[in-house]
């Protein structure tokens, strides 16, 4: 039998870029991604740190979303159950991580003070900037729920525009703003807040499939 949605899959729902962009703002904000772009942005001028880390996610949230779009070709109910599953583990995954975030950010600080030259400038630091991040992303957890999103919505269009809003905002934040929210703002709560959005995903495409209520 056909599968039937409300929406074709290149409209745009506001509803649906809303809903994407808050749970990639989540999940990603406390992600090692922030503290790299972070880092960058005190060796490089801001702009073109910017510039290079919202290339890498134009990229990553294409390949994303190309890849859930091709899934979502798959019958309806194992992409339902797949998509539920994997909520389910990001939001465990996030929760169970949340303990850890404050030496995580310091390892990932370390890490990422190493990487790139320190001279670069222009075209260079934009290309560094790329480099670092897009390696970093890939396979990452947002990534993945990007993914997942398509499969939950089949909006592709609405997730690509969410995701990569929010990860565009996320890497400004961080290139003007980082050191503040650090300091003012725990890293393990905004993990805690992500993981409790992706259970709920997990809920409600659960009840979905049963049969509890419908899109």
């Amino acid at each position: 039998m056909a599968r039937r949605y409300s929406r074709r899959p290149m409209e745009l729902s506001l509803l649906t870029v809303a809903i994407v962009f808050g749970a990639i703002f989540l999940v990603e904000l406390p992600d090692k991604t922030f503290i790299a772009t972070l880092v960058l942005a005190t060796r490089f001028r801001p702009l073109f740190v910017w510039i290079g880390v919202s290339l890498a996610f134009l990229v990553q949230t294409l390949v994303a979303v190309s890849v859930g779009g091709l899934l979502a070709q798959l019958p309806r109910r194992p992409v339902e159950v797949f998509a539920a599953v994997m909520f389910l583990v990001g939001g465990v995954l996030l929760l169970r991580g949340a303990s850890k975030a404050d030496e995580e950010e310091k390892e990932a600080e370390e890490e990422f003070s190493h990487k790139g030259a320190a001279t670069a400038v222009g075209l260079k630091a934009i290309g560094v900037s790329f480099g670092v991040l897009f390696l970093a992303e890939w396979g990452d957890l947002s990534q993945i729920l990007t993914a997942t999103l398509v499969l939950r919505y089949h909006e592709p269009l609405s997730v690509f525009l969410g995701a990569f809003l929010a990860l565009v905002v996320i890497s400004g934040l961080a290139t003007i703003l980082g050191r503040v929210l650090l300091a003012r703002v725990k890293l393990a709560t905004i993990r805690r807040v992500g993981g409790t959005v992706c259970l709920l995903l997990a809920l409600v495409t659960a009840l979905e499939i049963v049969g509890v209520f419908h899109r």
